[in-house]
């Protein structure tokens, strides 16, 4: 039963019950912030304490990460198909988000000194309380007067704050990770951030690759350029950076500086190249293969950087032989397996060939495998006596979690913003087949919204002209 069914008396009391998260973060924010850390018990010179970690913080750690890593994201992907689901269960959310904020005040066992992982909470939960009280303003519909413009407004920060919420939730869990473990600390900081914020580049990339193959091929072809124009894109921005930010100039050449600039001046000219070829002589898009040879080419850079560690050495050729598999199996996927089209078939936009997941998912190993091979990690490791076998396995085994998460997402959204019909044929590339192309932009306007199921008002839907599958299969249901 949707929202909209309930008696007059039931929706005031589930309007009234919504500010209660906000208030409990309101009441509570108080007593964390006056709340001490004691560090008393930290060697000198070190980040923590020798004690391990305690009951109360390993559960702060499992309550933090299935609501801001798996609640929160099915949350927003419940959203922008407007399904009923999408409030109760970022409701849920928000409630295990305050219990574990707090449990991370009140743990015992192991001390930490100032850190980033502390000091970047407050920026989180304000994020998270701003979003929560724009959802609770647009579930009240005040749409008159003053409010018609707040509304507009209201409705765009809810989508922006709600689509940035996973990628700052986790930046927050790499900030938690390397603060448990005491790492990213003196000298050592320049090659954790370069660990960390490359694996995760890879592995964003990874997980664009798959949006675009499982639900983005519509949204690609209305921008009329192809996908390697964007990688390109990026790819040249990305190796500007690394050019000027590798090394320290001025300075003398250290280390593996040379390499890492150098790898940045590939970027950036592969990246210009590969821009200039994704377009015909008439502008239609047109596939390349440079984005995937600079994969190949980074992959054999990384396999080959010297390292002090037997272990380390073990990681990095594997991660390079890793990433170089990715930029193969793209090549071959552009031209055997789509022969330089952008998908399989022209008819139906959606299908896709089993080989076509190979590279996100090398991408998304890559990246695992680049962010656990910084230098206090495979000392960590190497102490234990863990070998580099037993590691590489448990990365690949968390990227298989992760990419079926992914996965699983993206069906959720595809399954109900683009139901499966029998009597109504499927989408072409320029327009509908037999000439439906309101089928087409309908599922185009679906991907482009965000906003909580009934957020829409009446007179919105009817200047929309079209209700989205899920607001029509609840009024169904109410009716």
């Amino acid at each position: 039963m949707s929202f909209n069914a309930l008696s007059p008396s039931a929706a005031r009391i589930s309007t009234m019950s919504r500010p209660l998260p906000v208030l409990a973060l309101l009441c509570l924010a108080g007593q964390a912030l006056a709340h001490e850390h004691h560090t008393d018990e930290i060697p000198e010179g070190e980040a923590i304490s020798a004690q391990p970690i305690d009951t109360t913080l390993w559960i702060h750690i499992a309550i933090q990460i299935t609501s801001f890593g798996i609640i929160f994201p099915t949350g927003i992907v419940l959203g922008i198909i407007h399904s009923r689901w999408h409030v109760p269960l970022q409701v849920l959310g928000v409630l295990l988000s305050i219990v574990g904020y707090f449990l991370g005040h009140a743990h015992g066992g192991r001390q930490f000194a100032h850190n980033v992982h502390a000091s970047f909470a407050p920026f989180l939960m304000l994020m998270l309380i701003v979003q929560v009280v724009l959802g609770v303003y647009l579930r009240l519909h005040l749409e008159k007067g003053i409010h018609a413009r707040i509304r507009r407004y209201a409705v765009m920060g809810h989508g922006v704050v709600g689509k940035t919420m996973p990628v700052v939730s986790w930046v927050q869990m790499l900030f938690g990770g390397i603060t448990a473990l005491g790492f990213c600390q003196g000298d050592h900081l320049g090659q954790c951030l370069a660990h960390l914020i490359m694996g995760s580049a890879f592995i964003g990339y990874g997980i664009v690759l798959t949006i675009l193959l499982l639900v983005g091929q519509i949204w690609l072809r209305r921008t009329g350029r192809s996908q390697e124009f964007f990688d390109s894109l990026i790819i040249a921005a990305w190796g500007c950076v690394n050019t000027f930010t590798e090394h320290s100039w001025g300075g003398p050449w250290v280390a593996n500086d040379l390499q890492h600039t150098t790898m940045g001046i590939v970027w950036w000219c592969a990246g210009l190249l590969g821009m200039w070829l994704s377009r015909k002589r008439d502008g239609k898009p047109k596939r390349n293969l440079f984005p995937a040879l600079v994969i190949i080419l980074t992959g054999w850079g990384m396999s080959a950087h010297p390292q002090h560690l037997e272990l380390s050495t073990h990681v990095h050729t594997v991660f390079g032989y890793t990433l170089m598999a990715a930029g193969a199996a793209r090549i071959v996927e552009i031209s055997f397996v789509l022969r330089d089209k952008s998908t399989i078939s022209d008819t139906d936009v959606e299908e896709t060939n089993s080989f076509q997941y190979i590279t996100p998912f090398l991408l998304y190993t890559s990246g695992f495998l680049f962010m656990g091979a910084t230098e206090e990690q495979m000392n960590l490791l190497t102490t234990a006596g863990v070998s580099h076998v037993s590691y590489i396995l448990l990365l690949y085994s968390i990227s298989f979690l992760l990419f079926l998460f992914v996965c699983m997402l993206l069906h959720l959204y595809a399954s109900y913003a683009w139901p499966l019909d029998s009597t109504q044929p499927k989408a072409m590339a320029n327009g509908g087949l037999n000439g439906h192309v309101g089928h087409v932009d309908r599922r185009v306007r679906d991907a482009d919204e965000f906003e909580l199921e009934g957020l829409m008002s009446d007179d919105e839907v009817a200047e929309d002209g079209v209700a989205n599958p899920a607001s029509q299969r609840a009024n169904a249901t109410v009716t």
